[in-house]
């Protein structure tokens, strides 16, 4: 057998084309299946692992599945916008309790998440580097972005535009990084938090100026009275909130009536996250409530029942490409039919050509699979950045 596979290997290094185009199409068909089960499970542990540790999440009636995208995983698609009284109003019944979000705008791609210190609380995240929130225009980085952008507590990130074309005039806002949390292995990683506030500020409806009963310009005034003083739209709005100017930071109206996309509602206890989701059953309910679970679990089921479409494409592909294995081997023996009859003729059996030719087919398995094992475990080790990118993000 040792001559066999000696004879084997020979033939396979001289055929250098042949071999490379088996091994390839053997390894795919085993890798295919393998990776796609691999990453398919991934996201069903992340996916899972974070909807399981939300109870409830409260948002504005429509696409459940947006609402919990983007509460949880910080999706782009960002879902119809309810007021900060939503959170309020849970607060109120004293069952739960009520963490607003806002993910709404972003930084060199990455989602800024505006939230409260009880977020912090809710998901154990620790502080590696630097300081929390403190004041109005700071941030704090996930460990995956400030990894990537290669910040560190004390340099700025500025915000960007929702759109080129922004006829609001709502600036991008120079932010001040001042602590970098610890990794969690989470879509938390992926994020740039700031205080509700200060996502305000970026959207516009808190800014700060000079003070405009003190203007000498008369293109920045347009009504002056005894009383009140009104600017035109010439007046500068700051753009980086420092100790200098963070006192003539201002928000209009009443703060309860500004946007946030979500509130994560946190139940004492089950039968207090049973009454709660009982207050939102009114047909005329503007809000719905939703268990993040639930809505990851029908999810995973359509994902699944694309899986099993993808697994019969890929049963089929891997088929047409066993036979083209076949008809390789086949045109092959066909092709070495002289150097089969010279085998013959030194006196060898057809079992020594069964064994060269099993001895073929059993290397080329073995480098296959050494090829797949590699490329399997590569696979494993990205597959949750890979997932996270590809799938949640």
């Amino acid at each position: 057998m040792i001559d066999s596979l000696y004879i084997a290997w020979q033939y396979i290094r001289f055929n250098k084309a042949k071999t490379v185009t088996l091994v390839a199409c053997v390894t795919l068909i085993a890798f295919l299946p393998i990776t796609l089960n691999l990453f398919l499970e991934e996201s069903e542990r992340q996916l899972m692992s974070r909807a399981s540790t939300t109870p409830l999440v409260v948002g504005a009636k429509g696409s459940a599945l947006d609402l919990v995208m983007n509460t949880l995983y910080f999706g782009d698609e960002v879902p119809e916008l309810i007021t900060l009284e939503a959170a309020d109003r849970i607060t109120e019944t004293d069952l739960a309790l009520a963490i607003p979000v806002y993910v709404r705008f972003r930084a060199r791609g990455n989602p800024i998440v505006g939230t409260t210190f009880d977020y912090f609380d809710f998901r154990g995240m620790k502080i590696a580097e630097g300081r929390q929130l403190a004041v109005l225009g700071e941030c704090v980085l996930g460990a995956k972005v400030a990894e990537k952008l290669g910040y560190k507590a004390g340099d700025s990130l500025v915000s960007s535009p929702e759109n080129l074309f922004d006829l609001a005039g709502v600036y991008p806002m120079k932010m001040h990084v001042v602590g970098v949390l610890e990794k969690s292995h989470t879509s938390d990683d992926l994020a740039v938090f700031v205080d509700l506030k200060t996502a305000w500020v970026i959207q516009g409806l808190g800014h700060g100026h000079d003070d405009v009963t003190k203007l000498r310009d008369p293109s920045l005034v347009y009504k002056r009275t005894e009383s009140n003083v009104a600017a035109t739209a010439k007046l500068y709005h700051h753009t980086e909130i420092t100790a200098e100017n963070i006192d003539s930071f201002h928000f209009h109206g009443n703060i309860s009536g500004y946007p946030i996309t979500a509130v994560i509602a946190v139940p004492h206890d089950v039968k207090s996250g049973t009454l709660l989701r009982g207050r939102y059953l009114k047909s005329d309910e503007t809000n719905q409530i939703v268990r993040p679970v639930e809505v990851i679990d029908g999810l995973l089921r359509n994902i699944f029942r694309i899986k099993n479409i993808l697994d019969a494409i890929i049963s089929v592909v891997a088929f047409a490409m066993v036979l083209a294995v076949i008809l390789v081997f086949a045109l092959s023996l066909r092709l070495r039919h002289r150097e089969i009859q010279t085998i013959f003729r030194l006196g060898c059996s057809r079992m020594t050509i069964a064994r060269l030719l099993g001895a073929e087919i059993m290397i080329i398995v073995l480098l296959s699979g050494i090829l797949c094992s590699a490329m399997v475990f590569a696979a494993n080790q990205f597959s949750n950045d890979l997932v996270r990118m590809l799938f949640i993000r």
